[in-house]
């Protein structure tokens, strides 16, 4: 068996060892003849094989028949047919595998004999699958995926391409921040109208009022952001992502970007990992599993956070609506979140100059090698599977991503609370911070409390607008504030300006990531050392752009 990554090796290896008691190799019915390279090489492994030919009703529309008899008896091994939607066609599949675990029945697998090299044996294996194929296959209508081809040529077309695929984006985006309003504004009011009650509890048990203090205005409030700001857009935002990825379009969208990324050096599957950045950084990460390069996806780990994540949307979406768009004097909501959407577009824009600039010197420094020779399927489009996308799509990734987030909240909590409410010399520890970040980040256009709230928001990055709040209040607890004029005006009394918030939206950017997502490529590369570079390669950036451009406006300003 030919094994390109980690993961590979690991199966190869068990399945040589002996110790499984079948080895079950689903097959797509659609386009057998591709699939039966990999049938070959797992014979030459084990006799204990049982071939499954799924997605039978898909070959049946497209006019394709198999003899699954005839294919049995060529390769010597039992082939079940399936429709993995269907229970009902399962049952065979489980009877089978019992008799081959109970030796009932005892496959006799009709290898290819062994060859000096790879080489040779692949090309002895496609010539076997494509005799096979003509044997036991006959196609009805040999335009079947006539209707593939006229889509493909516009959705994978130099011209439309990619236009197409930012139209895609630009529409989830949009369906992510206008359907998340709600939904956040609700949790949020749930969330105030429960406090009392679980204060009133603490209350009546003598809970002493330091702890009622830190237990509600410094964890309760941190977990109840964050899944107030968090969980309403991943729950919008994954489903849709998921939803593209089982219609097939998610591989044309690799396919668009392909040469992008194989002239940085890197993969062309990295195109699915940034995007899952979108939703979240740390996703994206564990997404990065796909690319079977070792070097190819460490690149891609290291840069998946040059993307903005959902909880750094809010803020960017704020920061633009405040300063940019106007709609603090014209009231215009229309005008404004047009072009609030433009400013924000831009930033992810940079953010994915970013992601091929530094994939490609990654690949030209630290990670020096070639990019390897990746086949990118175009799997047929097929009819999506509402049910299972809401499954995966929402205890697979959002509950999964946001257990990881509120894991590193609620010690960020009580760390904000100790830091805002104990003092010296009348003076909390959170000013005596910021003062002593406050020369460094002028230098970036910034002030020290602004620098001090990204470094409190690591757990997060859902809780460093309201920290920023915090300090210039002076309140001690996390400030909510959804009224944007409000907000404006607090900045404004704290000296921002137009070069603040280009800076600070340039730096929510291009910083470190979430605490969540660096536990995460800690547990991917199984490193410390990639994780404290995936720390200081975005955040070096971040700080250089910060004080390139604050230097430019003080020369013309």
């Amino acid at each position: 068996m030919l094994t390109d990554s980690e993961e590979e090796k690991v199966a190869k290896d068990y399945i040589s060892s002996g110790k499984a008691d079948v080895t079950l190799v689903i097959v797509d019915a659609t386009c057998l003849e591709r699939n039966l390279n990999l049938v070959y090489q797992i014979m030459n492994l084990t006799d204990k094989v049982i071939v499954c030919v799924n997605l039978l009703d898909e070959a049946r529309k497209k006019g394709i028949k198999i003899n699954l008899e005839k294919l049995s008896t060529i390769l010597g091994v039992p082939v079940v047919g399936t429709i993995a939607r269907k229970k009902k066609t399962l049952q065979n599949l489980m009877v089978t595998t019992q008799k081959v675990c109970t030796n009932a029945i005892s496959p006799t697998p009709n290898r290819i004999e062994e060859c000096i090299t790879d080489k040779d044996f692949l090309e002895k294996v496609f010539a076997k699958a494509n005799e096979i194929t003509s044997e036991v296959c006959t196609i009805e209508n040999e335009n079947y995926n006539e209707r593939d081809k006229k889509i493909d040529k516009i959705l994978t077309s130099k011209k439309f391409g990619i236009p197409i695929m930012i139209l895609f984006f630009c529409l989830i985006f949009w369906i992510t921040i206008v359907g998340a309003n709600y939904p956040s504004e609700l949790l949020s009011q749930f969330f105030s109208f429960l406090r009392p009650i679980l204060e009133n509890f603490f209350i009546n048990i003598n809970t002493p009022s330091w702890l009622l203090s830190l237990l509600f205005n410094g964890v309760y409030k941190t977990v109840t952001w964050i899944v107030s700001v968090m969980l309403p857009p991943m729950c919008i935002f994954f489903p849709l992502f998921t939803l593209l990825e089982d219609l097939g379009y998610l591989p044309r969208i690799a396919f668009n970007l392909d040469k992008c990324f194989k002239k940085c050096c890197s993969s062309g599957k990295q195109a699915l990992t940034m995007c899952m950045g979108f939703g979240c950084n740390a996703a994206g990460v564990i997404g990065c599993r796909i690319i079977s390069s070792p070097r190819e996806r460490l690149i891609a780990i290291l840069t998946n956070s040059f993307v903005p994540c959902n909880g750094r949307f809010p803020f960017l979406i704020t920061i633009a609506t405040i300063f940019f768009s106007g709609a603090i004097y014209s009231g215009e909501s229309l005008k404004s979140s047009l072009i609030s959407t433009f400013i924000v577009f831009t930033v992810i824009c940079i953010g994915i100059g970013f992601t091929f600039l530094i994939s490609y010197v990654l690949s030209k420094t630290i990670l020096k090698g070639s990019t390897n020779c990746t086949l990118l399927e175009l799997p047929p489009y097929r009819k999506p599977q509402f049910g299972k996308i809401l499954i995966h799509s929402l205890v697979d990734r959002t509950l999964f991503v946001l257990g990881r987030a509120l894991s590193v909240a609620i010690p960020a909590g009580i760390i904000i609370w100790i830091l805002s409410n104990i003092q010296i010399s009348d003076i909390s520890l959170l000013t005596y911070i910021a003062n002593f970040f406050d020369p460094f980040a002028k230098l970036m256009g910034l002030d020290g409390y602004i620098l001090t709230a990204f470094i409190l928001g690591l757990p997060a990055n859902e809780i460093v607008l309201p920290i920023i709040l915090m300090c210039y209040m002076q309140t001690g607890s996390l400030v909510e504030m959804d009224n944007i004029h409000s907000i404006f005006n607090i900045l404004s009394a704290n000296g921002w300006t137009i070069v603040t918030a280009i800076n600070v939206m340039i730096f929510s950017l291009l910083h470190f990531p979430c605490g969540t997502t660096l536990l995460t490529i800690k547990k991917e590369t199984k490193s410390w050392k990639w994780c404290i570079i995936s720390f200081i390669l975005p955040t070096t950036i971040g700080i250089i752009l910060c004080m390139l451009i604050n230097g430019v406006f003080s020369l013309f300003m």
